[in-house]
């Protein structure tokens, strides 16, 4: 028997407006007041002994205004897509996972003492991914008015990674975790359609 694996386009974007919202309050208290956030919220590999939250913490502190916007856009685009095709668990899986390995990355490759903010392994973890499933899916990078493959704009990203002040570590760990979750995933689709 021959089933056509489709994506569920009627499935619940709760748990990505729950991820903007907490990271939305996060901001505010980061707007509030940015050193007590950071300090206390950002995640440093000299500290991570005595302070482990931080490893799931910095991933909703973002440092200015332009950062949040951009990987809020990141985490609802790549998100929604990436919701409606594997589901709120794994979904979830994916992003946090993203996020952890991103800054275990961090931990292992990065000055002990820089402190690493933002929700950019999680998101990189997500395009990854669908990056994998995906990799035709023709997306508009802005100003760009040409539609480009997605693993194309992913790779480019990762590119835009590797300058002063980015932790590239971060983002690498979470791409290559979505890598790995968007092959599983695309084997099990496959597995799928040939039932």
């Amino acid at each position: 028997m021959r089933v056509r694996y489709t994506s569920d386009q009627g499935a619940s974007l709760t748990p990505l407006w729950v991820l903007l919202a907490v990271n939305f309050l996060f901001f505010i208290a980061y707007l509030i007041n940015d050193t007590l956030v950071v300090a206390r919220l950002g995640f440093q590999p000299a500290s991570f002994a005595s302070e482990p939250w931080t490893i799931i913490t910095c991933m909703f502190v973002h440092a200015g205004m332009w950062h949040f916007i951009v990987n809020m856009l990141g985490l609802f685009f790549l998100g929604s897509y990436l919701l409606r095709l594997v589901g709120d668990t794994r979904f979830l899986v994916v992003y946090f996972l993203g996020g952890i390995m991103g800054n275990l990355l961090f931990l292992l490759l990065a000055n002990p003492y820089a402190t690493a903010v933002g929700a950019s392994g999680a998101v990189y973890a997500l395009g990854g991914a669908l990056a994998v499933m995906r990799p035709r899916l023709k997306v508009i990078i802005f100003p760009l008015p040409i539609p480009i493959d997605l693993w194309i704009a992913i790779l480019a990203f990762m590119a835009l990674s590797f300058v002063p002040r980015i932790a590239w570590q971060a983002h690498l760990g979470g791409m290559l975790l979505g890598l790995i979750a968007g092959y599983f995933f695309r084997r099990r689709e496959r597995r799928i359609f040939r039932r």
